[in-house]
């Protein structure tokens, strides 16, 4: 029997914004689900964690840097990064008790920040070439590592068109694991605050 996982997101901003927060519930959800821990890593002093994310039993809130938290024993970590050699797959999940995301998936254009975490000596694998975000990225590794599904099995939508109604739809720039309705699986909210977000571009045009 594998120990239960880890999947930690090495937070890089001072704050959280609406997107970061729908995203952080679903993964800390979904690990609960799995039996599995979300850790929110490198929190700085005073990071206000909000209580629908604290009130899931999965979740763990540090301010300690994850090379911190696993100085003794480096190599149970797996750094998802995209410039990394190999693609994660199920052996993975026998070597590895820690998968850890730099808060970069979710960026367009991609930022290498998952650099600053591969100076670090954490070992790398990748998802595939296409953009996800994060709570993408952890659910694809999670179907990987526990699941036993190879990256390249899984069934994903990539770049799908959020419909809001007749006239109004918007194309989302990442891959996304498909869901058993067709529709590309999101936090719940997202589409909400995705269309929040366009009529809000839209408004500042007037």
């Amino acid at each position: 029997m594998s120990t239960a996982k880890t999947y930690i997101v090495e937070h890089l901003d001072p704050e959280l914004g609406p997107w970061s927060e729908l995203e952080y519930i679903a993964i800390a959800n979904e690990s609960h689900q799995a039996g599995a821990k979300f850790c929110l890593s490198s929190l700085p002093a005073g990071f206000k964690v909000p209580e629908t994310l604290q009130s899931v039993p999965a979740f763990v809130a540090e301010n300690r840097g994850v090379e911190e938290i696993y100085a003794q024993d480096k190599s149970r970590v797996c750094l998802l990064d995209p410039s990394a050699a190999k693609d994660l797959s199920p052996e993975d999940g026998e070597t590895f008790d820690a998968f850890l995301f730099g808060g970069i998936l979710g960026d367009d254009p991609p930022r290498d920040r998952t650099s600053e975490l591969r100076k670090k000596g954490f070992e790398g694998r990748r998802l595939g070439p296409v953009q996800m975000t994060t709570d993408t990225a952890v659910r694809v590794t999670r179907i990987v590592v526990e699941g036993k599904i190879p990256v390249d099995k899984i069934q994903y939508l990539d770049h799908p068109d959020l419909k809001f109604n007749e006239h109004e739809s918007t194309q989302m720039p990442f891959r996304y694991v498909k869901g058993d309705d067709g529709k590309p699986i999101m936090p719940e909210g997202m589409v909400e605050l995705i269309k929040k977000d366009a009529d809000k571009a839209i408004d500042d045009l007037f």
